[in-house]
């Protein structure tokens, strides 16, 4: 079942978002199960909600990519995660690639 997971990280700024997403190369080789990807910001640092195929698959992420590319950048802190069930997915502008959910 596909989860929904938000991320605030309190003082994570635009510029390490950048430096992460280039390292971890979310756009040339996108994670396994991964469907949906948004962030913004506030003065509180980076919000994210992501759309996975299941929590195992946004873990898998996390321990393989996420943070050994964060511990690489050197960027300190600890995000707060929360993990929910989808109870729908409505995304009317998004044309999915590769196989079908």
């Amino acid at each position: 079942m596909p989860i929904v997971m938000e991320m605030v990280w309190r003082g994570f700024t635009p510029e390490q978002y950048d430096a992460a997403r280039k390292l971890i190369n979310l756009e040339g080789d996108p994670p396994t199960g991964a469907m949906y990807h948004v962030v913004s910001f506030s003065g509180q640092g980076i919000h994210v909600t992501d759309v996975w195929e299941s929590a195992e698959a946004f873990q898998r992420f996390v321990d393989t990519r996420l943070m050994p590319g964060i511990q690489q950048l050197g960027i300190q802190g600890q995000p707060q995660i929360e993990i929910r069930p989808t109870h729908a997915i409505f995304a009317p502008a998004y044309a999915p690639t590769g196989r079908q959910r």
